[in-house]
């Protein structure tokens, strides 16, 4: 390494690395050489061919100041990354170079700043996951919650016949959530029938098992609720700003097509909630914040423990993809959809799913 007067600082809170040194001149002079033979091989000048021009004519028309700013950059691009991996520096972004206006016989003072790779030190998630699992309840459907389903829908189908008679729906839907249950339509084997089941008896019991799942369901995203709640916050987790901004980013996509699908757009609702665009983001930054980590957490315990999505579950899911978003990027699509069954996998695999296995591999 060939820079000197090397100053490497860390910025913990954007978790950034600073590092400010300084070329001497010698060394300038020596990536000048380079620089100038780099522009000479594509110089076009008239009345030569190209890489056949005089040196003193490209510096003539190409400028001193020009040439020595390439001498800077390749400079940096060799001297830099031997002084970070000295450092036992590791990146994930490009650096942030600023220097100063390079001369010819004297030293140049530059600044480089990057994004440090995340820093991740976890509990131990497999204890944290079992107390969580180990209180898992086991979900009943009551009849009362029965009778209670069974009852909207019978006002669902009250709505429906009402419309169908010519009652406007607004009034059709007012009817029937005041109607009181004895004076509803039945659900009898003719109206089943028409929803394609094949009696009311065989409905009701298919509605007590979409009652039961969806129980299940939501116990289920409780308990990893819980499970991540807590490994967060055990968790000793460092990372660039970058990747906050880029939950804030996602929060702001899926908001805009929530409300593309209702016919709103995202300045409507900054005027109708009467906030701007960075006061929304910066009230969404713990969850941004929550949002990172767990995903640095689940990538890092899919690392730890090799899980990976089920090359034939994916094609099959990535089929689905492109048939709904035709226009998608390949590479994208793949990306998210991958992502998205790795972390469903390692969330099967805290919560003890014995068919996790099938989903990992050995490196």
């Amino acid at each position: 390494m060939q820079l000197q007067n090397v100053k490497v600082t860390r910025d913990d809170a954007a978790w950034e690395t600073e590092v400010k040194a300084e070329i001497p001149a010698e060394v300038l002079a020596h990536y000048r050489t380079a620089a100038l033979k780099e522009i000479k091989k594509t110089a076009k000048l008239d009345g030569f061919r190209p890489g056949k021009a005089p040196e003193e004519k490209i510096i003539q028309v190409y400028g001193e100041s020009v040439i020595l700013r390439e001498a800077v950059q390749h400079a940096i691009e060799h001297e830099l990354p031997e002084l970070l991996a000295a450092q036992k520096l590791l990146i994930i972004e490009s650096p942030r170079v600023t220097t100063d206006t390079p001369e010819l016989g004297k030293p140049v003072t530059f600044t480089a700043r990057a994004a440090l790779a995340p820093s991740i030190e976890l509990p131990d998630y497999k204890k944290i996951a079992a107390k969580h699992t180990a209180e898992k309840e086991k979900v009943v459907v009551t009849d009362q919650e029965h009778a209670q389903a069974l009852t909207h829908l019978r006002r669902e189908r009250s709505r429906i016949d009402k419309i169908e008679s010519g009652t406007d729906a607004q009034k059709a839907a007012e009817e029937s959530r005041a109607a009181e249950e004895k004076d509803l339509p039945e659900l009898d084997d003719a109206f089943v029938q028409s929803l394609g089941y094949e009696s009311a008896e065989k409905f009701a019991e298919v509605l007590r098992v979409n009652i039961k799942t969806e129980k299940e369901m939501q116990a289920q995203e409780k308990r990893r609720a819980l499970i991540l709640d807590e490994l967060v916050k055990d968790s000793k987790i460092s990372y660039p700003s970058a990747l906050r901004e880029y939950e804030l980013d996602d929060m702001e996509a899926r908001l805009k097509d929530d409300l593309t699908r209702i016919g709103q757009t995202l300045e409507a609702y900054f005027a109708q909630t009467k906030k701007t665009r960075e006061q929304i983001r910066t009230e969404w930054k713990d969850a941004a914040d929550k949002r990172a980590k767990v995903r640095l957490i689940l990538t890092e315990i899919a690392r730890k423990e090799s899980i990976s999505p089920d090359e034939k579950a994916l094609e099959h899911q990535l089929e689905q993809a492109r048939k709904q978003y035709p226009a998608a990027d390949a590479i994208a699509l793949r990306a998210h959809i991958s992502h998205a069954m790795r972390n469903d996998a390692t969330l099967r695999f805290l919560e003890g799913n014995a068919e996790l296995p099938k989903h990992r591999h050995e490196h």
